[in-house]
């Protein structure tokens, strides 16, 4: 097992970092910007770093200071949660090529994932459903492009291969609009990414998005925990999850999950990754893989019982997967609201020192969040301050669970998404369940 563990992250998924190391025996390293000095997992980790000032650029997102550190304090791997650096493949192989193990794929599948051209092949190839398409990058043969167009049927979506969190994507709905489009994106892209290859898809018009979490060793072993429905959105970014996906029959699910299990014994990879899908119409269709661990696994953990975190750690020791499928026994219904320090009208980020703070409890509740009396929430980084999780037997029963865990928050000194939230899971669409990624953004313009 891993001796000592460098975070390289701040916030929530830092501390929840640091408590499945500690549940393990491994020590641990807290790197922290200037602004991040008090950050709880700060103050518990065995040893801290300041890497830099307050801006991500200098800090967070800096490799070499980020591997000093590992350095000077003997640190044998690195955890790099989710956001920053999570998903880049050179801080990867500059991990790995400085003697320390990545907490994470190899740097090939995250170039291999990351890149929505390669990865769409790639599932194509491991015989998981994607979404009708140019089966490559459009290049610039106007009369090929409006043909491709042509042939999957308007709307159709222009997306930049190495775009994410709703960046570099433009909707053309007639034939007039789309070479405009293809040439916007693709210098959008390589301003925004470093990357200007574009790609068409049809776009779905009423779509869900489930997403599947899997751990898979590399040494060809996988296995699933499930699905979750991830389909409340603002711009694109997730406000609510919850596990399972409801309204989805049994066979389809079945058949989705092993799919991407499948798919990644075929591509060798290493760690936990979820799979992403837009559903619609009783069909799933492969959008992107995230090659980390994503923001909403807790609810995939209630359900299931699994530590993910844990299992990410066990796997880059080298251990094989002890769990087998037939170990994961799905049991209940959890949700997960995501509170973010920010105006729940205007949605401006709110940072501030918190003057008074309540958590929630009960049965089935559960709150990941690095928050305490007297943090300041700097306005540097990231609003998201909190999860509150709520687990039930049963769907109706996690969300009355969560009513009252929202009802009971108190977070006083700065604004917060509280009664979005509180407002949401009352809504009668949302309870009926399988609202499409529309939903929000049609509710809150209306």
């Amino acid at each position: 097992m891993l001796e000592k563990v460098l975070i390289a992250n701040r916030g929530e998924i830092a501390l929840r970092i640091l408590r499945a190391c500690k549940e393990m025996g491994i020590k641990t390293v807290a790197v922290h910007s200037k602004a991040d000095e008090n950050l709880m997992h700060v103050r518990l980790a065995d040893e801290t770093v300041c890497i830099g000032p307050n801006s991500p650029t200098e800090s967070y997102l800096n490799i070499p200071a980020i591997i000093s550190a590992a350095e000077v304090t003997d640190a044998v791997a690195i955890h790099p949660g989710y956001g920053f650096l999570a998903e880049n493949a050179d801080f990867a192989e500059q991990v790995e090529r400085s003697g320390f193990t990545f907490i994470g794929p190899s740097p090939e599948s995250i170039r291999l994932m990351g890149d929505k051209v390669s990865a769409i092949k790639a599932m194509k190839k491991a015989g998981v459903p994607t979404v009708p398409g140019s089966d490559g990058p459009l290049n610039d043969d106007h009369e090929r492009n409006l043909r491709l167009a042509r042939e999957i049927g308007y709307p159709v979506i222009i997306k930049a291969a190495g775009g994410g969190g709703g960046r570099g994507m433009r909707t053309v709905h007639r034939e007039q609009g789309l070479l405009n489009a293809i040439s916007v994106t693709r210098t959008e892209a390589g301003a925004a990414f470093n990357n200007d290859i574009v790609y068409m898809e049809k776009f779905l018009e009423t779509p869900r998005h489930v997403e599947v979490q899997i751990l898979s060793d590399g040494q060809g072993n996988a296995i699933h925990l499930g699905d979750r429905d991830c389909s409340l959105q603002r711009r694109h970014q997730k406000v609510i999850e919850e596990a399972p996906a409801p309204g989805i029959p049994q066979d389809k699910r079945d058949a989705i999950a092993k799919a991407c299990t499948d798919a990644c014994i075929e591509i060798g990879y290493r760690g936990a990754g979820t799979f992403e899908f837009l559903y619609q119409d009783g069909e799933f269709y492969f959008i992107e893989m995230n090659t980390r661990v994503q923001v909403e696994h807790p609810v995939s953990e209630e359900i299931t019982g699994i530590d993910i975190i844990k299992e990410q750690l066990r796997i880059a020791s080298g251990e094989p997967l002890t769990l087998r499928q037939e170990d994961i026994k799905f049991e209940g219904h959890a949700i997960e609201c995501r509170i973010n320090a920010e105006d729940p009208k205007t949605f401006m980020p709110s940072p501030g020192k918190l003057t008074q703070l309540h958590m929630p409890g009960g049965n089935g509740v559960r709150v990941d969040s690095h928050l305490y009396s007297g943090y300041t929430v700097p306005p540097f980084y990231d609003s998201l301050i909190a999860k509150l999780i709520a687990y039930g037997p049963d769907r109706a029963t996690a969300m009355a669970r969560m009513r009252n865990a929202l009802d009971e928050l108190v977070i006083d000194g700065i604004r917060t998404n509280t009664p979005l939230h509180q407002e949401l899971v009352r809504d009668a669409g949302f309870l009926e369940g399988g609202v499409s990624i529309h939903y929000l953004t049609k509710k809150l313009e209306g």
